[in-house]
Formats: C-alpha cells, sequence, structure tokens
C-alpha cells in the first residue's frame, strides 16, 4: 500500500481490498479494476456517497450509473429490481460474469442518484476478480462509472485513474491493465423489445443470438436526440475525448494516407493501424493490425491518452470504423470522443 498524495494507492492482496472494502462501507470512494475499464466505486444503497461520484468526476447530475454486483443473487438479496425478466436471466448464464449492464425496472432501494430520476436500474456482473472480491468486502452493490474527469478518455490502468482522480477520491487499487480496453455492452429490457443502449466487447451479434430481436437505439451511432433522457451512460455527452481535436474520416485506407499527408502540420497525428505507419508522414498512434478490432478496443483509451501526453498534438485524424461486431464500440466511442465530427472523403 502506497500513499500518492492525497490517493491511497492499493495492491490488489486481500489486505488491500479489504481495507478498500471499509472505506467504501464508510461512505467514501474507491477506483477498481475491472475486465472493462477502471470504475469509481461507492455503496450504490447510500445516496450520499454516489453523490460524491458525481462531484469527484464533475458528472452531469442526470447520467444514470450502472450497479455492480458480485453474484446473481445478488438482485434479490438486495431487491434491485421490481421483476427480473426472463431475458435477463438468460443474458446472466450466457454472458455473466462479463462485459455485459442489463437493464431492468428498478425497486425502491434504488436511490435517485444512481437512476438519475429513471425508473430503471442498469446492473452488471463483472468478472474481474478484484471487483467482485470488492463488492463481496463492501457488503453492498456497487455504483461505479469510468474512474476518470468526465468527458476525457476512460481509465484502463491505475495510473490513468491516478492522473485524474488523485486527491478526488479516497484510494485506487491497482489490478493491472483492464483486459476489453472499453465499457460494458449496455441493453435495456424495460421496453417491448430488447434494446442496445451501448455497445462493447459483448456485440449485437451475440445478443441477437440468444435473444432473437434485439434493436439498436438511434443514439449508439448517433448523438441524443434534443431534450431526450439519457437512458444508459455514455449515451449524451461529449465522452472519451483527448484535448486535442479529433477528426473521423469516412474513407478507404488509401484515401486516409493521401488525406493525412496532404493536411500534416506540426501539430497533426494519426490514430491509425500498424500498416499506416510506414506511409504516413506525422506522428502516429496505432491501435494495432487492421483485422485486429478486439485489440483496437483494448488500445483505444491508451491510445488516447498516449495523444493527451504529446502537448505538440492539436489535431488527430481516424478512420471511422465499421459498425460490424466489435468494430461498434469503437465506432461508439470514437463519434463521441470526436464530437461527432466527420469528413467524408467520397463527397469531399
Amino acid at each position: 500500500m502506497v500513499r500518492d498524495l492525497n490517493t491511497l494507492l492499493l495492491d490488489s492482496s486481500a489486505e488491500s481490498i479489504a481495507k478498500a472494502g471499509r472505506i467504501i462501507k464508510d461512505g467514501g470512494l474507491v477506483a477498481m479494476p475491472t475486465e472493462t475499464v477502471y470504475g469509481l466505486a461507492a455503496n450504490a444503497l447510500d445516496g450520499s456517497a454516489v453523490l460524491k461520484i458525481f462531484a469527484a468526476k464533475g458528472r452531469p447530475a442526470d447520467n444514470p450509473l450502472i450497479v455492480h454486483i458480485s453474484d446473481f443473487c445478488d438482485i434479490g438479496k438486495f431487491n434491485l429490481v421490481s421483476e427480473i425478466p426472463k431475458g435477463a436471466k438468460i443474458l446472466a448464464e450466457k454472458f455473466w460474469p462479463g462485459p455485459l449492464t442489463v437493464i431492468m425496472k428498478k425497486s425502491s432501494a434504488i436511490p435517485f442518484e444512481v437512476s438519475a430520476g429513471l425508473d430503471t436500474v442498469a446492473i452488471r456482473l463483472p468478472s474481474h476478480p478484484v471487483a467482485r472480491e470488492l463488492i463481496r468486502c463492501a457488503g453492498v452493490p456497487l455504483a461505479a462509472p469510468s474512474a476518470n474527469i468526465s468527458g476525457s478518455p476512460s481509465p484502463t490502468t491505475a495510473e490513468h485513474v491516478l492522473k485524474d482522480m488523485n486527491g478526488r477520491i479516497d484510494a485506487v487499487i491497482d489490478g493491472g491493465m483492464c483486459e476489453v480496453g472499453v465499457e460494458s455492452t449496455v441493453i435495456t429490457l424495460a421496453g417491448s423489445v430488447p434494446r442496445l443502449l451501448r455497445p462493447g466487447g459483448i456485440t449485437v451479434e451475440q445478443l441477437r443470438e440468444v435473444l432473437g430481436e434485439v434493436e439498436v437505439d438511434d443514439a449508439v451511432l448517433n448523438g441524443l436526440a434534443d431534450g431526450a433522457k439519457a437512458a444508459s451512460p455514455g449515451m449524451k455527452y461529449k465522452h472519451y475525448a483527448p484535448k486535442a481535436r479529433v477528426v473521423l474520416l469516412k474513407c478507404t485506407d488509401d484515401e486516409y494516407i493521401n488525406y493525412v499527408n496532404n493536411v500534416s502540420t506540426g501539430s497533426t497525428a494519426a490514430l491509425c493501424c500498424d500498416e499506416d505507419i510506414p506511409f504516413l508522414n506525422v506522428r502516429c498512434f496505432s491501435l494495432g493490425k487492421r483485422s485486429e478490432f478486439s485489440v483496437h478496443a483494448h488500445r483505444l483509451f491508451d491510445e488516447l491518452r498516449k495523444i493527451d501526453e504529446d502537448n505538440a498534438v492539436e489535431v488527430v485524424f481516424s478512420r471511422l470504423p465499421s459498425t460490424d461486431g466489435v468494430g461498434m464500440a469503437l465506432y461508439n466511442r470514437l463519434i463521441r470522443a470526436a464530437g461527432f465530427e466527420v469528413i467524408d472523403l467520397g463527397k469531399n
């Protein structure tokens, strides 16, 4: 255990996790590793503790949180929902523990602060052993959005957390780099048809294999309509953005290389693939080989944070990803990091 200025840096030993559990029991905030990104955890049944998450992150109060549990039976044990739909049991059997969040009608046990005033609650059972042990040690479900300043790239290492949250939270548990690298898939079962609200490591194709019909919400690939209320984290606001301006290019591989080289200056960079690097004359931040979409997801936030660390970069160009499979998660994150700025080189 190390004291790093005002935030306690803990290792992932049983003693450290137990200490973190006591911090949460006392109403504090602890950043924990999950298989997706690092989450900023508080007692999900304590509205006052949850408010500290919003304050630490600078998070808008109308952006709902995800409740993390350590076992499926926690839903009933803590009376988190008014009813468990059949679809939730099917999804849990197939994908839990794992990077999937399921939205259901909430019970009165869920504070207003967690649901942002909605009549639903988002629930996830993470697969990361540290996260699950922390939930058990705390003795309560944990509300846990990503452990970063709101709007910035999500953290996939404890170092990322400390860069954003040092002095703002009580502790962070260092569990190494996150495996998936993008936040969980979110599906709502609160309507007549299951609907994907946020893509992630569990793809819409996989969801349809077990549920049949699954709609994709318009806000997944576009901005949330004016006046609409966010039903899930990551829907409403510009998210995941580095300080540099991100511009997405809808183009072929050759068009991407030619365009970036033609507009390059000392302050431009490319968020690209390994195969592009020999042909580009700008700073390159690679997501991996073109065909390795899971690797792209794993590396995305780390590369966006590296762009932040390069003070010379003011504009970074990236391809607009495919929406197939895990590509939909990349599309969703990048379109928000870019503030929906896309240049169609086929038309321009």
